[in-house]
């Protein structure tokens, strides 16, 4: 049976059931949503000599957001400098166009060339062209749906963002950073005792974490492009739950030193933590709003774990969740309009979403398992972990819960993502 009140009970992480072996993710897009726009995503011309087709990840990004559908196109390669024949794509149903080129390079990169078209309007929406890697070429393809999504809707896209995870096989523990939809999977760190709760910080450059290498639950701030890590947070008792300030200055944590759970506030650099709340219950999984004025946690001083918020610098402490008398892993949108969490229901474990303006509350899985949801930076997408057909996997959901997408390893389990903020170019 699965622990989901992981950061609320730390031990619980000593039970976690987690059987990994990787190779390259799947997606799996199910469900409709209200509004997706028709697009076409002709195949790149060249790309018949990579291992991975530019165009079917940029598509594949495309669909996951949910923001669109594809319209099929003609098989035969095009690229940036064709203009496609409008009519033809009106008739098909298709409101826009993508095409390009992939060329190797004397130096054995490769350039990456894409052109956007307006099919209703008949306009050119515009293009990029850059250098890539073979290994950078899928980030090369998240780039281009980037400026696709961005383009057509507005909002940034968060293809070429990353996620991390923590996995198990047989006794060790590996933390994780992949690409936004799971390819590209990267170890940051290996351990025969439990990590868990990995926490980017806002310039996407640090992880915190909880490592059980000490044989107690201590937190580490690791730099990933380096490897180096420094450990933050090694009080008496357990040290649990790090969330970072949105200035990065800042980490709201679960320490047990003084009795009980309870959350403090630590500087980023260490030092000595400051208590936040003074109370007899058990406080935990701090999250910082987007302002950095507020600190969503979950407690049990209403006699069963429910979300509260405190102002950052502490004071009078309101509740947030009224609906179940089981409500954990509260997750803040980028733009602090909605909460994402889990809830009880039944007896068994659903994603939520909140409305944090008016407390309306959905349910948007039909799964039994749910845990540890994270918004993409641009708040639009929630990635978390579940049980489906009895396997641990990932997913990715749109806040209404009409189009989901599966990243899953072919026999193995995944557990406590979190999506990283956009990237600095």
């Amino acid at each position: 049976m699965k622990c989901f009140f992981t950061k609320f009970w730390v031990a619980c992480a000593l039970t976690l059931c987690v059987q990994v072996s990787f190779a390259q993710f799947r997606i799996d897009v199910a469900g409709v949503g209200l509004t997706q726009l028709p697009v076409t995503v002709a195949p790149f011309r060249g790309q018949e000599a990579l291992s991975q087709r530019i165009s079917d990840i940029v598509l594949a990004d495309l669909e996951r957001s949910g923001q669109f559908r594809s319209i099929l196109a003609s098989s035969a390669s095009m690229d940036e400098n064709t203009k496609p024949e409008f009519s033809t794509l009106r008739q098909a149903g298709s409101d826009a166009f993508v095409a390009g080129s992939v060329t190797k390079l004397a130096d054995g990169r490769f350039d990456v060339r894409f052109r956007l078209w307006d099919v209703v309007k008949g306009q050119d929406q515009g293009g990029e062209n850059f250098p890539a890697s073979a290994t950078d070429l899928r980030m090369a393809a998240h780039r281009i749906a980037d400026y696709i999504y961005e383009k057509l809707t507005g909002d940034k896209g968060i293809f070429s963002t990353r996620i991390a995870y923590v996995t198990k096989a047989s006794q060790r523990y590996q933390l994780w950073v992949a690409d936004a939809d799971g390819e590209n999977a990267q170890p940051a760190l290996a351990s025969p005792e439990p990590i868990i709760s990995p926490a980017w910080s806002p310039d996407g450059n640090q992880l915190a974490y909880v490592s059980f290498e000490s044989r107690k639950p201590v937190i580490y701030i690791h730099n990933v492009s380096t490897g180096k890590r420094r450990l933050i947070a090694n009080f008496k008792g357990s040290n649990s739950a790090p969330a970072w300030s949105p200035d990065g200055k800042t980490l709201a944590v679960t320490l047990s030193r003084d009795g009980g759970s309870q959350l403090f506030l630590l500087s980023a650099s260490g030092g000595e933590p400051k208590r936040l709340i003074q109370s007899g219950s058990i406080d935990t999984e701090p999250v910082f709003s987007p302002d950095g004025q507020s600190i969503f946690f979950v407690s049990d001083r209403g006699g069963s774990p429910q979300i509260y918020k405190v102002p950052a610098t502490g004071g009078g402490v309101e509740r947030v969740t009224f609906t179940g008398s089981y409500n954990i892993s509260p997750a803040i949108s980028s733009d602090g309009r909605w909460m994402a969490y889990i809830s009880r229901v039944g007896g068994v474990f659903k994603l939520h979403v909140m409305q944090l303006a008016g407390g309306v509350v959905a349910a948007i899985t039909e799964t039994a398992a749910d845990e540890s949801p994270s918004f993409s930076p641009n708040g639009k997408l929630l990635v978390y972990a579940t049980q489906q057909q009895g396997r641990e996997a990932l997913m990715t959901s749109t806040l209404d819960g009409k189009v989901k997408a599966r990243l899953n390893g072919p026999s193995g389990d995944i557990r406590e993502p979190h999506w990283g903020p956009f990237l600095k170019p």
